[in-house]
C-alpha cells in the first residue's frame, strides 16, 4: 500500500511528533502533579532517560506511544509501507526498553510504563489513580 502523503509531507508531519513534552506525558505530568507528587523530567543520567522521576518514591516512570513501543493494543499496527526501515526501527526501540528497563530495576528503581492507550478518555481517571497507588505502594 503506497503512502497517503507526498514525501515531503511526509517529512514534515514526521518532524513534528516530539520526543519529550507530549501530550501523553502532559497528561500524566499534571495529574501527578494535582495529587501533591513532585518529579524531575527526563533526567539525563538514567538510563533510558526517564520522562518523569520521582526520587522521593525511587521510581521511574515512561510515557510510552503505542506505536514506537510496539504495545500489544489495537493501536499498534505494523506500517505497510518502508518495512526495511520500520521493523528494525520498531524492534530496536523495544529492545532499548528492555535493556533500559532492566539497568534501572537493577539500580534499585521501581519502573512504571504508562501507555498511549492507557490515557484516553474512557480508561484515562481508572489509569491514574492506579497510577497513584503504584507510586505509593512502591515506596
Amino acid at each position: 500500500m503506497a503512502d497517503n502523503h507526498s514525501k515531503e509531507v511526509r517529512s514534515r508531519n514526521m518532524s513534528r511528533i516530539r520526543s519529550t513534552d507530549n501530550k501523553p506525558e502532559e497528561i500524566v505530568r499534571k495529574f501527578l502533579f494535582s495529587q501533591g507528587f513532585r518529579y524531575r523530567k527526563n533526567d539525563k543520567k538514567l538510563p533510558g532517560k526517564p520522562d518523569i522521576v520521582l526520587p522521593k518514591y525511587r521510581t521511574v516512570i515512561f510515557v510510552n506511544g503505542c506505536f514506537w513501543h510496539k504495545h500489544d493494543c489495537p493501536r499498534f499496527v505494523w506500517p505497510s509501507s518502508n518495512q526495511d526501515y520500520w521493523r528494525p526501527k520498531i524492534l530496536g526501540n523495544v529492545e532499548r526498553d528492555k535493556k533500559n528497563v532492566g539497568q534501572l530495576r537493577s539500580q534499585g528503581w521501581n519502573v512504571i510504563v504508562v501507555w498511549e492507550c492507557e490515557l484516553k478518555k474512557a480508561v484515562r481517571d481508572e489509569r491514574l489513580y492506579a497510577l497513584c497507588r503504584e507510586i505509593r505502594g512502591a515506596s
